[in-house]
């Protein structure tokens, strides 16, 4: 599927009870990664719904350590059912907008590992994300969400860059 999000559109707005929800969720979660899903209305910026999806690292990681050698606490696994209700969201009047996980304890960056999962492929001049979506990264620390920040392909740069920055909370 060809990438076809607005790369340079504007920015998706989430609703404040999103992020209260996602970063809800990162701290009920933490140590290990959340992951999740946000939708809105196809023909507005406006988020202002949360699917919460489960974590199926540890799960993958026990059927084949050498395939899936990193655990929940710093990697996450979207499962069949939710990549297939992201999938069929996108031609709906309600798509998926945005895909988000936490980083517990090493602050909210798009990580190589990120980069592999979101194209789908080890990154080349060729690679395009598998979904129009853009994504958010939570930094999730013992005491606190220090905040996020949300990432964008960038295809002049051939890379995910970062294109907005949400505060923190404490607990």
């Amino acid at each position: 599927m060809p990438y076809n999000a607005v790369a340079d559109g504007p920015l998706p707005e989430l609703a404040p009870h999103v992020l209260q929800d996602i970063y809800a969720h990162a701290r009920e979660t933490y140590p290990e990664e959340c992951c999740g899903l946000l939708m809105g209305a196809n023909d507005s910026t406006a988020i202002d719904e949360v699917r919460r999806c489960v974590n199926e690292q540890n799960r993958y990681h026990e059927l084949d350590p050498e395939r899936f050698p990193r655990t929940a606490q710093e990697a996450y696994f979207l499962g069949g059912k939710d990549l297939r209700f992201l999938m069929e969201s996108l031609g709906s009047s309600r798509p998926v907008k945005v895909i988000y996980h936490s980083h517990p304890d090493v602050g909210a960056y798009f990580s190589d590992e990120d980069t592999r999962a979101a194209l789908g492929r080890e990154p080349d001049e060729t690679a395009e994300p598998q979904y129009p979506v853009d994504h958010i990264v939570i930094d999730a620390q013992p005491d606190h969400i220090a905040g996020a920040k949300l990432f964008r392909w960038s295809t002049s740069e051939r890379t995910f860059v970062q294109a907005a920055e949400y505060t923190g909370e404490r607990s």
